[in-house]
């Protein structure tokens, strides 16, 4: 039996969709929103279809921007030779935070893994390897400390070390299967300065 008429239910249903919201969390959401102003409604709901539409792959590093190259990527204060591998932009964030990475990033979009059918073509490998034909000396590999995030290492690893390229791995202050994105700061960035070549 449904408790609320089939609009309200249609929109619990749909908010139940996005990741990490629950039905409880979906139903709060649904009546926040229909509690809110309707031009408060509007702007979210022009902002997520603007998002939609305008925001794509930063051509360089991969993350996502809405501009052809993202701030990061653009700014002359980076220090390009050193690229931070990590498997999504909500990593990138997560480092981003810490604000003592002065290099740029290259995002995945994901981790290699044979039991999902993701292999290396299935991430942004490929665009990885073309950037390292320009003037790279260090490429910290930041992935995430599970099983996939390992694998995708040493992977990547064995492709850039003919290269002469510094390889290095973000040290294990970082929890085993733990997410980058729900790491402290403290924690990400004692990682960082404990790297070890690979």
């Amino acid at each position: 039996m449904d408790y609320y008429s089939n609009q309200i239910t249609q929109l619990i249903e749909e908010l139940g969709k996005l990741p990490g919201i629950g039905p409880k969390s979906a139903g709060r959401l649904a009546f926040h929103i229909m509690n809110m102003p309707e031009e408060q409604v509007k702007k979210l709901s022009d902002t997520i279809i603007s998002a939609k539409r305008n925001v794509h792959y930063c051509k360089e590093c991969c993350t996502l921007t809405d501009q052809e190259l993202c701030p990061i990527c653009a700014s002359d204060k980076r220090d390009h030779s050193t690229i931070m591998v990590v498997e999504n932009t909500r990593d990138l964030m997560a480092y981003e935070k810490t604000g003592k990475y002065e290099g740029v990033y290259h995002v995945l979009h994901g981790a290699i893994s044979p039991m999902l059918g993701i292999g290396p073509e299935d991430i942004r490998l490929k665009e990885l390897m073309a950037r390292l034909q320009g003037d790279v000396k260090e490429l910290i590999l930041a992935t995430n400390s599970s099983l996939e995030g390992e694998t995708t290492a040493m992977y990547i690893s064995k492709l850039v070390k003919p290269t002469g390229i510094k390889v290095s791995k973000i040290a294990s202050g970082v929890p085993v299967g733990g997410d980058l994105e729900y790491i402290d700061e403290v924690t990400l960035l004692r990682a960082l300065e404990g790297r070890t070549e690979i």
